[in-house]
């Protein structure tokens, strides 16, 4: 008797289990927003601080089609509603672009086409291009992840990171017929025939889409803020020597913009030595990467810091060291500001396009200076007092230094930078420019001083040598001395530093240097030790220092 009440109410719930099943397979329709970046902070490695600023009037979804790429853990949206970000795929018509039919099947999708053979016996087909996102998901995602602390493989550095964006093309380009499904070798094809091409075609595009929550009666802003790839600045300097005793020092920045358009954008240049762990490691956020790729890049990390020579210059240039003038212990400690060493120099709001470059001048003034020869006698030993290699009496040409001295004029640090130095309008050499701080002293050097001789030699005392035991090894005291001569053949006095590094202790040496312990040796056998003498050399003068200090060389 109730059998129409029991079958009308079994159709009741099957269609509210249907009707919740799409609502939750489908999302409401977003409304298309906009953000627009504020503000961008430049560092010098092509990394960018970026924030950006969203109008949300009311609750709802809102998609953003502006995607930002984050470095991992950097992505925060401040806001005084409650929001949640998620990543999407969107499909858009876009004007057909001839550079980016590289991928027919992707690019032609839904359309017909005509193809015509390189082979002249192969009569010409027409279909319609099969569209591989059809049926849903096309990426087999790949879950052999890389272990986040793998031990090192020489092998595992050269692997590629797994990520979606970078995906050859398909062998084969496949077509729907009245007769079934043809595949067509890329290769083959000779043309082809679009009809309609003048149409737009369909794009995927990757989407923020935002769902906010708790908007009262104003509308909300909510701030977004990353780090990401695609903008950067460079510095340089130019050294002005033309006057004897005052130098013009100028510097300028040369900015590029890879990211997207920059509109009355406030610009920060960052100077330092960013701590940026994770400067390559892209947000699982983004959809141009894997779980895969996630992990992989995560993997790397322990990886860095064992490349090539040319890595660690471009790291040296693109980050900052300090000038090794600077690291004197006689010289005054110059306060040059508080927190940590991040400097932000704000050069205002400006406009750039994707791809533009801009190149601007950042400040100039003028500094009393110095002129100096530098000579640095590298240490001939290695740590256990061995003579390191077949070294020779005679150091390399280029030890030998003209350079200038003189105090950062600015009120900010002077960043690491290439800096070129000029005289009398006349070009007179290149050399890098390392991080100074604000009046703390620095040494330049301009280019090799030819025109002073210098020679070094060195002796092991003849005689009876001390055998000493120190962890289990064996060791002979010997008794070192050197000579070390200069002579100036210019027709002006010069002011020269000379430095000598050696290994063991120091006994006795002629005119009073400066000794001091260098940091490389603090767990070897012997001392690393540096003795520096400044001396003036009047035209024509010749100079021999004297020095001597015992070593413990291992056998």
């Amino acid at each position: 008797m109730n059998r129409p009440r029991i079958s009308t109410m079994i159709t009741t719930v099957l269609l509210a289990v249907v009707t919740r099943v799409q609502a939750v397979g489908e999302d409401p329709d977003p409304m298309p927003a906009r953000s627009r970046i504020t503000s961008v902070g430049l560092f010098k490695n092509g990394l960018a601080v970026v924030r950006r600023e969203l109008t949300i009037p009311a609750d709802g979804v809102y998609e953003i089609t502006d995607v930002p790429e984050p470095v991992h853990g950097t992505f925060w949206i401040e806001c005084n509603a409650t929001i949640e970000t998620r990543m999407a795929i969107r499909e858009y018509e876009a004007p057909l672009r001839v550079r980016e039919s590289t991928d027919l099947q992707e690019h032609f999708a839904g359309r017909t086409v005509t193809i015509q053979f390189r082979d002249p016996g192969r009569l010409p087909i027409t279909g319609r291009v099969v569209d591989a996102h059809a049926e849903g998901r096309d990426v087999d995602w790949n879950r052999s992840y890389a272990h986040s602390t793998p031990e090192w493989s020489r092998w595992s550095a050269y692997a590629p990171p797994m990520t979606e964006a970078v995906r050859a093309p398909a062998r084969f380009l496949v077509l729907e017929s009245a007769s079934g499904l043809d595949y067509v070798d890329s290769s083959a094809i000779s043309s082809l025939h679009v009809d309609q091409a003048g149409m737009s075609v369909r794009v995927r595009r990757p989407v923020l889409l935002i769902t906010a929550r708790g908007i009262g009666a104003q509308p909300a802003t909510a701030v977004i803020s990353y780090l990401t790839k695609g903008l950067a600045w460079a510095p340089s300097y130019r050294v002005d020597m033309t006057h004897p005793s005052t130098l013009n020092i100028a510097q300028e920045a040369v900015i590029k913009n890879e990211l997207e358009d920059l509109q009355d954008v406030h610009i920060d240049l960052i100077s330092g030595f960013p701590s940026i762990e994770f400067a390559d490691v892209l947000s699982p956020l983004s959809l141009e990467t894997t779980l895969q790729g996630f992990f992989f890049q995560l993997s790397q990390l322990n990886q860095r810091g064992q490349w090539s020579d040319g890595v660690v210059s471009q790291q040296m240039i693109t980050s900052n060291s300090a000038s090794a003038s600077a690291r004197w212990p006689e010289q005054s400690i110059v306060p040059s500001g508080e927190g940590v060493d991040v400097h932000y120099h704000s050069i205002g709001p400006r406009t750039l396009l994707e791809g533009e470059s801009l190149m601007l001048g950042v400040a100039s003034d003028q500094v009393a200076y110095e002129r100096v020869v530098e000579w640095t006698v590298p240490d001939s030993r290695d740590a256990y007092g061995r003579p390191i290699g077949d070294w020779s009496a005679e150091p390399d040409v280029e030890d030998t230094w003209d350079a200038v001295q003189f105090r950062n004029p600015f009120d900010f640090p002077m960043t690491t930078a290439p800096a070129i130095m000029i005289a009398n309008g006349r070009f007179n050499g290149q050399r890098t420019s390392h991080w100074v701080n604000p009046g703390e002293l620095t040494t330049l050097q301009i280019t090799p001083a030819l025109s002073v001789r210098t020679h070094v030699a060195e002796n092991e005392a003849p005689g009876e040598r001390e055998i000493t035991e120190i962890g289990g090894q064996r060791f002979r005291r010997t008794l070192a001395s050197g000579r070390l001569a200069v002579g100036n053949h210019r027709n002006e006095a010069i002011k020269i530093v000379i430095r000598r590094q050696f290994s063991g202790e120091f006994v006795e040496a002629d005119g009073e240097p400066r000794k001091e312990l260098r940091e490389e040796g603090v767990y070897s056998i012997n001392p690393r030790q540096e003795l520096t003498w400044t001396l003036t050399l009047q035209p024509g003068e010749e100079k021999v220092l004297e020095y001597s200090y015992t070593v413990l060389v291992y056998f």
